[in-house]
């Protein structure tokens, strides 16, 4: 979001990016663990896809909904307090809606579950 918005960006290419950002972020801080744990690349790549897929999609779509739903959040510029609250906002809402899917999940040894058998 920062970064569409700092380069003016329309939405769809704000969120378009946002989401992309999003998932490489993701699944990055999961993958390069396991690579570091000694975790074979292509091994760690399925672990990531798992751990990660779901939740960073409720993640985004809570995310972004919320910020296309606030009139003027998208317009407002990255010096604007009304930006910063809103995406706080939005990414407490997003993972409020996340949670519980994730502890689902993990309850049967899916998602995050699948990630921590290899710490």
């Amino acid at each position: 979001m920062v970064i569409g918005t700092t380069a003016g960006l329309g939405d769809l290419t704000t969120v378009a990016l946002s989401v992309a950002l999003a998932f490489f972020f993701g699944y990055a801080l999961t993958f390069v663990p396991l690579l570091r744990g000694g975790m074979a690349a292509r091994q760690a790549v399925g672990v990531a896809l798992a751990a990660d897929t779901i939740s960073i999609t409720i993640m985004e779509i809570v995310d972004n909904a919320v910020m296309l739903a606030v009139p003027g959040a998208m317009d407002a510029g990255v010096g604007d307090p009304f930006f910063w609250g809103t995406l706080a906002a939005a990414l407490a809402v997003a993972f409020v809606a996340a949670y519980p899917v994730n502890v689902w999940l993990i309850s049967r040894g899916a998602g995050h579950a699948r990630m921590h058998a290899h710490h």
